[in-house]
């Protein structure tokens, strides 16, 4: 457990405390300090292991890389130290500058994802993409409930969406790529799918209005979001009680190319992750399962998870 008087000594060193300030902002590599803080890899690392050891922040690997971000529920009397060490830090003279490189390094992040999908966007559904198995979809397939409201979170060009607007009351497509929302558009205006609408926007700041969905699908989505549990959140918010909440991704992996070919975020996830995170964003009846596993290099497994937004 986290010890007060540790806490205290810890964040006396003002450079763990820059750390800090950032990790509460949101995860970031190693490499992503070393960019915003100007310092040696080594020294970044030596200070992140104490920052580690005194259980105030955690760490994850993701193929090659590691991700730090601020510990979650600490005993109360640390948190107050921290919250006190984070106030601090943002009036000092570097917390501006370090602010406004965190805020390249998040700019640089969506600029490489939406490059990447406004690129492959005319030619998506032609092309092999990791975890996109007829397998796999046809298992969601059979858990869909006709003439019901669905959002697509993640959508691109919209291929699964054209499938179900063919019996869903409508389909509601959200995407970040404005190439990827023009293509989408442009297949259902040919399909004569008038129950289909694209719009362009963020899964995890989806634009559509809280309660109005009854299925919530994330297909092959989560693993390029930012934070999937605000896009669980977000999830969860647009879904009326009772509706349902689908995903289809890769399970945990380790094929790091997978960021350069397909802009991915993350590696996949973990079941009990995944299983975690959708109870979290307040979702009841989660379940997690492998659902298809690719016989081919580097052998994607798919996993299909669900909840269900209790009705009180």
């Amino acid at each position: 457990m986290s010890d007060p008087w540790e806490t205290l000594r810890l964040l006396a060193d003002p450079t763990r405390s820059r750390i800090l300030h950032l990790l509460h902002r949101g995860e970031l590599a190693v490499g992503e300090l070393q960019e915003i803080l100007g310092l040696p890899q080594s020294r970044i690392s030596t200070h992140l292991a104490l920052l580690r050891k005194g259980q105030l922040v955690n760490d994850r690997r993701d193929g090659k890389k590691s991700f730090y971000s601020l510990a979650r529920d600490l005993p109360v009397s640390v948190a107050d130290i921290v919250e006190v060490a984070l106030a601090a830090s943002a009036r000092e003279p570097k917390s501006a500058a370090d602010q406004r490189a965190l805020q390249r390094i998040v700019e640089k992040r969506r600029q490489k994802a939406e490059q990447h999908f406004n690129l492959v966007a005319d030619r998506l559904g032609r092309n092999y993409c990791p975890g996109r198995s007829w397998e796999a979809i046809g298992q969601m397939l059979f858990l869909l409930t006709p003439r019901v409201r669905i959002a697509d979170l993640g959508a691109g060009d919209g291929t699964l969406s054209r499938l179900l607007a063919r019996q869903a009351e409508s389909v509601h497509c959200v995407d970040n790529s404005p190439r990827m929302v023009q293509v989408g558009r442009a297949l259902a205006k040919k399909e004569h799918l008038r129950n289909l609408t694209y719009v362009l926007g963020n899964i995890e700041k989806v634009p559509l209005p809280d309660r109005s969905i009854d299925l919530a699908l994330l297909s092959q989505a989560l693993h390029h979001a930012e934070n999937p549990r605000q896009a669980l959140a977000e999830a969860f918010r647009i879904l009326k009680p009772g509706g349902r909440l689908l995903i289809l991704d890769l399970r945990a992996h380790r094929f790091e190319k997978a960021r350069e070919l397909y802009a991915d975020r993350w590696l996949g996830f973990k079941e009990n992750d995944l299983h975690d995170w959708i109870e979290e964003a307040g979702f009841s009846q989660s379940e997690v399962r492998v659902v298809a596993k690719e016989t081919k290099e580097p052998c994607f497994e798919t996993i299909l998870a669900s909840g269900i937004k209790p009705t009180a």
